[in-house]
Protein backbone atom coordinates (compact mmCIF):
# COMPACT_ATOMS: atom_id res chain seq x y z
CA UNK A 1 0.00 0.00 0.00
CA UNK A 2 1.01 3.54 -0.98
CA UNK A 3 2.71 5.55 2.09
CA UNK A 4 0.90 8.61 3.02
CA UNK A 5 3.15 11.27 3.48
CA UNK A 6 3.09 13.19 7.05
CA UNK A 7 1.51 17.00 7.25
CA UNK A 8 3.46 19.62 8.94
CA UNK A 9 1.47 20.61 12.40
CA UNK A 10 -1.56 22.59 11.93
CA UNK A 11 -0.69 26.46 12.33
CA UNK A 12 -4.16 26.45 13.28
CA UNK A 13 -4.93 23.60 16.24
CA UNK A 14 -4.43 24.91 19.39
CA UNK A 15 -2.67 22.26 20.84
CA UNK A 16 0.35 21.17 18.78
CA UNK A 17 1.98 18.48 20.64
CA UNK A 18 0.16 15.36 21.56
CA UNK A 19 -0.10 14.98 25.31
CA UNK A 20 1.46 18.36 25.83
CA UNK A 21 -1.72 20.31 27.23
CA UNK A 22 1.14 23.10 27.95
CA UNK A 23 1.83 24.26 24.59
CA UNK A 24 -0.38 26.39 22.58
CA UNK A 25 -0.19 27.90 18.84
CA UNK A 26 -0.77 31.76 19.30
CA UNK A 27 -2.63 32.18 16.03
CA UNK A 28 -5.89 30.00 17.08
CA UNK A 29 -5.48 31.45 20.88
CA UNK A 30 -5.79 34.64 19.29
CA UNK A 31 -8.73 33.64 17.44
CA UNK A 32 -10.43 31.73 20.27
CA UNK A 33 -10.19 35.08 22.39
CA UNK A 34 -10.06 38.17 19.81
CA UNK A 35 -9.33 41.87 20.99
CA UNK A 36 -12.99 42.55 21.69
CA UNK A 37 -12.64 40.58 24.97
CA UNK A 38 -10.03 42.11 26.73
CA UNK A 39 -7.17 42.60 24.15
CA UNK A 40 -5.75 45.60 22.25
CA UNK A 41 -5.01 45.25 18.17
CA UNK A 42 -3.01 42.23 17.90
CA UNK A 43 -1.49 40.01 15.20
CA UNK A 44 0.35 36.79 15.54
CA UNK A 45 1.89 34.89 12.99
CA UNK A 46 1.48 30.90 12.00
CA UNK A 47 3.43 28.01 14.17
CA UNK A 48 4.67 31.12 17.31
CA UNK A 49 3.59 29.30 20.05
CA UNK A 50 3.82 29.94 24.10
CA UNK A 51 4.77 27.04 26.91
CA UNK A 52 3.55 27.35 30.86
CA UNK A 53 3.66 24.88 33.25
CA UNK A 54 0.25 25.81 34.00
CA UNK A 55 -2.17 27.27 31.63
CA UNK A 56 -1.32 28.48 28.52
CA UNK A 57 -4.50 29.65 27.07
CA UNK A 58 -4.19 32.27 29.78
CA UNK A 59 -1.39 34.27 27.44
CA UNK A 60 -3.21 37.07 26.07
CA UNK A 61 -5.06 37.99 29.70
CA UNK A 62 -2.16 37.20 31.88
CA UNK A 63 1.05 37.86 29.71
CA UNK A 64 0.00 40.68 27.81
CA UNK A 65 -0.37 43.72 30.40
CA UNK A 66 -2.21 46.98 29.90
CA UNK A 67 -3.69 46.43 26.41
CA UNK A 68 -6.93 47.28 26.62
CA UNK A 69 -9.44 47.48 23.65
CA UNK A 70 -9.37 51.55 23.18
CA UNK A 71 -5.45 50.97 22.89
CA UNK A 72 -3.98 52.42 19.69
CA UNK A 73 -0.54 50.49 19.88
CA UNK A 74 -0.37 47.04 18.27
CA UNK A 75 1.36 44.06 19.46
CA UNK A 76 2.72 42.20 16.74
CA UNK A 77 4.16 38.61 16.55
CA UNK A 78 5.87 36.99 13.69
CA UNK A 79 6.14 33.28 12.54
CA UNK A 80 7.64 30.69 14.12
CA UNK A 81 8.51 32.44 17.41
CA UNK A 82 9.12 30.66 20.84
CA UNK A 83 7.81 32.28 23.83
CA UNK A 84 8.76 30.80 26.99
CA UNK A 85 6.83 30.18 30.39
CA UNK A 86 5.83 33.57 32.03
CA UNK A 87 7.10 35.74 28.71
CA UNK A 88 5.30 38.85 29.39
CA UNK A 89 4.48 41.67 27.53
CA UNK A 90 4.19 45.32 29.11
CA UNK A 91 1.95 47.90 26.45
CA UNK A 92 2.06 51.27 26.12
CA UNK A 93 -1.10 51.79 27.79
CA UNK A 94 0.64 51.44 31.01
CA UNK A 95 2.25 54.45 31.06
CA UNK A 96 1.42 57.76 33.20
CA UNK A 97 2.41 61.22 32.31
CA UNK A 98 5.52 62.46 33.52
CA UNK A 99 5.14 66.06 32.04
CA UNK A 100 4.38 67.76 35.48
CA UNK A 101 5.14 66.90 39.63
CA UNK A 102 2.70 64.10 39.72
CA UNK A 103 2.44 60.77 37.95
CA UNK A 104 -0.98 60.18 39.30
CA UNK A 105 -3.85 59.27 36.93
CA UNK A 106 -6.35 61.65 38.45
CA UNK A 107 -8.92 61.83 35.51
CA UNK A 108 -8.88 58.33 35.06
CA UNK A 109 -11.01 58.18 38.76
CA UNK A 110 -13.65 59.53 37.33
CA UNK A 111 -15.95 62.58 39.46
CA UNK A 112 -14.44 66.06 39.86
CA UNK A 113 -11.01 64.67 38.58
CA UNK A 114 -12.03 64.14 35.59
CA UNK A 115 -13.87 67.62 35.39
CA UNK A 116 -10.96 69.26 36.19
CA UNK A 117 -9.12 67.71 33.26
CA UNK A 118 -11.01 65.41 31.00
CA UNK A 119 -8.90 61.97 30.50
CA UNK A 120 -8.55 63.50 26.53
CA UNK A 121 -6.07 66.75 27.56
CA UNK A 122 -3.82 64.26 29.66
CA UNK A 123 -0.58 64.03 27.65
CA UNK A 124 0.05 60.42 28.33
CA UNK A 125 3.59 59.47 26.58
CA UNK A 126 3.04 56.40 23.75
CA UNK A 127 5.91 54.71 22.52
CA UNK A 128 3.64 52.81 20.06
CA UNK A 129 3.60 49.40 18.72
CA UNK A 130 5.40 46.16 19.73
CA UNK A 131 6.69 44.18 17.17
CA UNK A 132 8.23 40.53 17.60
CA UNK A 133 10.38 39.32 14.51
CA UNK A 134 9.78 36.10 13.30
CA UNK A 135 12.25 32.98 14.21
CA UNK A 136 12.65 34.94 17.78
CA UNK A 137 13.11 33.26 20.81
CA UNK A 138 11.87 34.46 23.95
CA UNK A 139 13.29 32.96 27.08
CA UNK A 140 11.92 32.17 30.89
CA UNK A 141 9.80 35.02 32.86
CA UNK A 142 11.20 37.40 29.79
CA UNK A 143 9.71 41.29 30.47
CA UNK A 144 9.24 43.08 27.12
CA UNK A 145 8.62 46.84 27.81
CA UNK A 146 6.70 49.32 25.87
CA UNK A 147 7.43 49.93 22.10
CA UNK A 148 10.26 48.02 21.70
CA UNK A 149 11.42 45.87 18.29
CA UNK A 150 13.02 42.49 18.43
CA UNK A 151 14.51 41.83 15.37
CA UNK A 152 14.06 38.56 13.08
CA UNK A 153 16.38 35.55 14.55
CA UNK A 154 17.06 37.09 17.92
CA UNK A 155 17.29 35.93 21.63
CA UNK A 156 16.15 37.49 24.40
CA UNK A 157 17.96 35.51 27.99
CA UNK A 158 15.81 33.75 30.70
CA UNK A 159 14.40 36.62 32.84
CA UNK A 160 15.86 39.53 30.62
CA UNK A 161 13.73 42.86 30.53
CA UNK A 162 13.59 44.42 27.34
CA UNK A 163 13.78 48.41 27.39
CA UNK A 164 15.45 49.12 23.64
CA UNK A 165 15.10 47.58 20.17
CA UNK A 166 16.98 44.55 19.42
CA UNK A 167 19.05 44.04 16.32
CA UNK A 168 18.04 40.94 14.18
CA UNK A 169 20.18 37.99 15.55
CA UNK A 170 21.27 39.36 18.78
CA UNK A 171 21.21 37.75 21.66
CA UNK A 172 20.27 40.27 24.91
CA UNK A 173 20.69 39.38 28.61
CA UNK A 174 20.10 41.43 31.58
CA UNK A 175 18.20 43.85 33.57
CA UNK A 176 18.23 46.46 31.82
CA UNK A 177 19.22 44.04 28.74
CA UNK A 178 22.29 44.66 26.79
CA UNK A 179 23.28 42.83 23.67
CA UNK A 180 25.62 40.63 24.60
CA UNK A 181 26.63 38.81 21.45
CA UNK A 182 25.75 38.24 17.66
CA UNK A 183 24.58 35.06 16.64
CA UNK A 184 26.37 35.60 13.28
CA UNK A 185 29.27 37.68 11.47
CA UNK A 186 27.18 40.69 9.56
CA UNK A 187 27.30 39.12 6.15
CA UNK A 188 25.56 36.09 7.37
CA UNK A 189 22.74 38.10 9.18
CA UNK A 190 22.38 39.99 6.30
CA UNK A 191 22.01 36.95 3.90
CA UNK A 192 19.76 35.03 6.51
CA UNK A 193 17.48 38.26 6.46
CA UNK A 194 17.14 37.76 2.90
CA UNK A 195 16.46 34.19 2.58
CA UNK A 196 13.69 34.77 4.95
CA UNK A 197 13.00 31.31 5.11
CA UNK A 198 9.98 31.63 7.51
CA UNK A 199 8.20 32.89 4.49
CA UNK A 200 9.22 29.86 2.60
CA UNK A 201 6.17 27.34 1.58
CA UNK A 202 5.55 24.78 3.75
CA UNK A 203 7.27 21.54 1.58
CA UNK A 204 10.67 23.88 1.31
CA UNK A 205 10.43 24.50 4.91
CA UNK A 206 9.94 20.73 5.69
CA UNK A 207 12.82 20.03 3.05
CA UNK A 208 15.15 22.52 4.66
CA UNK A 209 14.35 21.87 8.40
CA UNK A 210 17.95 20.06 8.85
CA UNK A 211 19.11 22.25 7.44
CA UNK A 212 18.01 25.24 9.05
CA UNK A 213 19.02 23.35 12.42
CA UNK A 214 22.15 21.99 11.80
CA UNK A 215 23.44 23.20 8.30
CA UNK A 216 25.08 25.41 6.87
CA UNK A 217 23.62 28.60 5.01
CA UNK A 218 25.27 27.39 1.44
CA UNK A 219 23.38 24.80 1.59
CA UNK A 220 20.26 26.94 2.94
CA UNK A 221 20.72 28.76 0.14
CA UNK A 222 20.51 25.98 -1.92
CA UNK A 223 17.08 25.37 -0.93
CA UNK A 224 15.37 28.40 -1.16
CA UNK A 225 12.43 28.74 -3.82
Amino acid sequence: MPVTPSLPPDPDRLHPIDRRAGVVFLRPLLAAHPPAEGAGPTEVGAYSYYHDFEDPTRFFSRNVRYHFPFSPERLVIGKFCALAHGTTFVMASAAHTMAGPSTYPFPIMGGAWAEAMPLADVPFPNKGDTVIGNDVWLGYESLILPGVTVGDGAVVAARAVVHDSVPPYAVVAGNPSRVIRFRFEPAIVSRLLDLAWWTWPANRVIAAIPTLVDGDLDALERLAP
